[in-house]
């Protein structure tokens, strides 16, 4: 009999913890090993919203980029702050840039917000970043990552993120179920230390090890540049032309490998990938190369964060660590996935792809 085992993925600090009997016992923890509190447990009774109500309290968003996936964010950040009279004061966008990031903070500083909602590009530089606002006593709610050295309770009310090792779960389970559980498949993955995909990527890579033995990842390689993944697909196809299957660490690199597929004489390899995107909600819903989608509840995400900062206005004890959860998006749940991520409507081409190829009702010739 096997003895306890522990898998550990480590990067920037957090961990998913992996289970003694099964790897599917494994989850997403916090960066000093706190148990996940689901988003949805985060509320204000009705006396507490009041209060807010009365406290004339505003509030800063600052972003690391611009997406579907922050506007959806911002977006339930702003529902809830409405909910009990936060003004948001202010929204920026660093562009993927630390510089910027501080000097986004020096901005908003500058309109003296009650809380900031943020993901923190880099742990070292935001940590210089959210110096002024921590000393000044701003409630701050982080997505996602952490500033080094940052104490929860102390400098930071709480951190709010995906469920990231079911997120890479879900996609080899998706991938599997389409396979019938056997094949050759390739493995693309965020060749970077960043943490989010570290830990997307790995928990793909080790539920297909450890669950499907008739399945094998047969191509490795990393990206790191989004604009390669087309070349990185031509690579993989020459010198794999039988794969079964292909895992795209997320959407807009796996833009690149759909077009890949598609000039190839390959056309029976399965795409699953994470996160919503566009071109490949169109492929999926023409029934093409894309068999599935994981995506997270980017608008639970929002609201999760603004309730957590207005604990912190309250004087009310926040969960350290909260995740909202993630959910296999098919063909069949296409139109209603967009909603439950993004909280609006599918775009026009893919309502209409959805439309122009129903499959054939069953029992038809």
């Amino acid at each position: 009999m096997l003895s306890k085992r522990y898998f550990l993925i480590a990067a920037l600090g957090w961990i998913v913890v992996l289970g003694s009997s099964s790897f599917a016992a494994a989850q997403t923890v916090g960066p000093y090993g706190e148990a996940a509190t689901p988003a949805g447990a985060l509320a204000l009774t009705d006396a507490e919203a009041a209060r807010l109500k009365e406290g004339k309290y505003s509030a800063a968003l600052v972003w690391h980029t611009s997406s579907d996936f922050i506007s959806a964010v911002t977006a339930g950040a702003i529902h809830e702050f409405d909910r009990v009279g936060i003004k948001v004061a202010a929204t920026t966008d660093a562009g993927f840039d630390s510089a910027r990031q501080l000097s986004d903070v020096e901005t908003v500083m500058a309109k003296s917000p009650s809380v900031i909602l943020a993901l923190p590009l880099d742990p070292i530089s935001s940590a210089r970043a959210f110096q002024a606002a921590k000393e000044k006593g701003v409630k701050l709610v982080f997505l996602s990552n952490v500033p080094a050295g940052y104490k929860q309770g102390v400098d930071y009310v709480s951190i709010v993120t995906d469920d990231l090792f079911q997120m890479g779960k879900q996609a080899a389970d998706a991938l599997a179920k389409s396979l019938l559980n056997k094949g050759k498949i390739a493995w693309i993955f965020h060749d970077a230390e960043y943490y989010v995909t570290n830990q997307r990527d790995n928990a793909f890579r080790k539920t297909i090890e450890n669950d499907y033995k008739n399945m094998s990842i047969v191509a490795r390689h990393g990206i790191t540049d989004p604009a390669r993944a087309e070349d990185v697909a031509h690579a993989l196809l020459t010198k794999n032309p039988d794969l079964d299957g292909i895992y795209v660490t997320w959407a807009e690199p796996a833009e690149g490998v759909l077009a890949t597929l598609r000039s190839a004489s390959n056309t029976k390899a399965k795409i699953v990938t994470l996160d919503l995107s566009e071109p490949i909600a169109l492929d999926m819903a023409r029934g093409g190369y894309v068999t599935a989608i994981v995506a997270d509840k980017a608008f639970e995400l929002g609201r999760a964060m603004a309730v957590a900062a207005e604990y912190g206005l309250l004087g009310k004890k926040a969960p350290p660590f909260a995740v909202a959860p993630a959910f296999t998006i098919t063909r069949e749940n296409l139109a209603e996935g967009y909603r439950e991520s993004l909280n609006r409507e599918p775009p026009q081409s893919v309502l209409d792809a959805l439309q122009a190829n129903q499959p054939p009702s069953e029992g038809g010739h």
